[in-house]
């Protein structure tokens, strides 16, 4: 028994929309929290699926829609952007208490921390990495409308859309006064750049959410953050996700595989990314302390739920870290914001 699966509805299921597939499944987690979960599903003849679910308990489901996902990698198989084959989608609640998604496996390995990427061979990080900013490149070359993503979401207007929001979600959760949050709000506010297009901007675009096989992205995940808007906010994320050793306390968890080293600078990313796209990168930090700035003030909601008891027991989780958690973010985003 798997919690979340109904395993002799989903069976039934499988049966009548994958095709050639070999019952009885095998069902074992590999992902799941507050986010959607992630299933890896065997049958006997040892074909590989898996199947996504919204998290268990009550949830928005606007918040958790898998149709929405199943249409962006459904829509992205035919192009060039890897992304694992979507081979089926439910909408009857009733065979498993909630929407979910299969796709076909796609093998290889995530590296989600720098003990992880040890095991990648030093004298192909510096591939692998160009690898990876040439997708995003690629990705943001596609027209949503040529894909039939056009209506993902509006296009105009994105950074300004995000600071008003995080704006709000800051003023409404912050438990004390922290004074960098502020400034850097006025600050991005007061010196946004002006959008030029939109593209298909996944964002949560790292290496910790991508497969790797054979020195390559074999496929990118999660795309429940995708939406319209403006390019550059992911290459910023991206690039705050790209540490170096000297800028992260090394070890599991810490979310940055290219801390061992050998992978591109964030100078030679954005070499490419000009290149590649022919857009002008000069204000990136902008959009680098945008995305630090967002992160703080999803922590620091975190850190408020946490400590009105509105999901649960604390027990023992450090509510000190989200609070140092989010100084250091406010700070990071300021001192780019700021920096001659």
């Amino acid at each position: 028994m798997v919690d979340g699966i109904h395993s002799e509805n989903v069976t039934k299921w499988f049966e009548k929309n994958i095709p050639g597939v070999s019952p009885p499944l095998h069902f074992e987690l590999i992902s799941g929290g507050r986010s959607n979960i992630t299933y890896r599903v065997f049958d006997a003849a040892n074909h590989g699926y898996v199947l996504r679910r919204p998290p268990l308990g009550h949830v928005l489901e606007s918040a958790h829609d898998m149709g929405r996902e199943y249409k962006i990698i459904s829509s992205l198989g035919p192009t060039d952007i890897p992304v694992a084959p979507a081979l089926g989608l439910c909408r009857d609640k009733s065979v498993n208490g909630a929407d979910f998604y299969v796709m076909k496996l796609v093998e290889g390995t995530v590296y989600a921390d720098s003990i992880d990427a040890v095991a990648i061979p030093e004298n192909e990080r510096y591939d692998l990495g160009m690898n990876v900013i040439d997708i995003l490149a690629r990705l943001h070359a596609i027209n949503p409308d040529d894909v039939g993503l056009g209506d993902l979401g509006k296009k105009e207007d994105y950074v300004a859309r995000q600071v008003r929001r995080w704006t709000k979600q800051w003023e409404n959760s912050k438990t004390e006064e922290v004074p960098a949050m502020d400034e850097v709000g006025r600050l991005l506010q007061e010196n946004m750049p002006d959008q030029i297009g939109a593209s298909i901007a996944h964002g949560d675009f790292r290496i910790g959410n991508f497969i790797i096989r054979d020195n390559r992205v074999a496929a990118v995940l999660d795309w429940e953050l995708c939406t319209l808007g403006d390019p550059l906010a992911d290459v910023g994320y991206l690039l705050n996700w790209w540490y170096t050793a000297e800028e992260v306390e090394l070890g599991k968890g810490d979310g940055a595989p290219t801390a061992v080293g050998g992978f591109p600078s964030r100078e030679e990313l954005i070499a490419y990314y000009e290149k590649a796209t022919g857009r002008d990168l000069s204000r990136i930090d902008y959009y680098r302390a945008l995305s630090y700035w967002r992160l703080a003030a999803i922590s620091q909601g975190v850190y408020r739920r946490y400590q009105e008891g509105v999901m649960g027991d604390s027990g023992d989780m450090n509510l000190t870290f989200y609070k140092e958690r989010l100084l250091r973010l406010a700070t990071a985003a300021l001192d780019l914001l700021t920096q001659k």
